[in-house]
């Protein structure tokens, strides 16, 4: 059994963007896909599991080898329903570290503090900026079914996580925390 693993959510579309953000790429070429899944496993999570959905077919031959890929169907219904695909399709492990592909700047030292809380079946963290709650998000294996049942729409899982007693991890000295929403 794996303790962690890892799941990056890129199953959008990138409307505000201009495309899906699984094809997109740094400055250097990059695709922002695979920095994800090089973060979470260089930061210590144990496996990844990448969700896709908009650009799939293209968007699978840029996922490293080291990650598995889950394709949500229902994406076009919102964050929640690609954060249920990937919650469903993730393998034995006690907590999953939950990160968005469109943080490209991230850096590895943001997820090993939040990985510092602790990655036991009942863990529910998450980054914090400057008070500021983000990503990436840690959810121990005993929240994942009322976690992935919480789900509706494009609020993701925030409805749960401020209903529970959630671990701020501030990292804003590391990290500013925002995503990428344009070219």
């Amino acid at each position: 059994m794996t303790d962690v693993v890892g799941l990056v959510l890129a199953a959008g579309a990138g409307e505000r963007f201009g495309g899906p953000k699984s094809l997109a790429r740094t400055a250097d070429g990059d695709p922002w896909v695979a920095r994800a899944v090089h973060l979470l496993l260089g930061g210590g999570c144990d496996a990844v599991v990448v969700v896709l959905g908009a650009g799939s077919e293209e968007a699978s031959g840029l996922i490293p080898e080291q990650a598995s890929v889950v394709i949500a169907d229902r994406w076009r219904t919102g964050m929640g329903a690609s954060l249920s695909a990937g919650i469903g399709g993730l393998p034995e492990a006690d907590a999953a570290l939950i990160t968005l592909v469109d943080l490209p700047g991230m850096p590895v030292a943001v997820v090993e503090r939040v990985l510092q809380v602790g990655t036991g079946r009942d863990v529910l963290a998450r980054a914090s900026y400057d008070g500021r709650p983000g990503h990436p998000v840690l959810l121990g294996r005993d929240h994942w079914a009322a976690f992935r049942d919480s789900l509706r729409g494009d609020a993701g899982g925030r409805i749960y996580l401020e209903e529970h007693d959630v671990t701020h991890v501030e990292c804003g000295d590391l990290f500013s925390g925002t995503d990428v929403d344009r070219r």
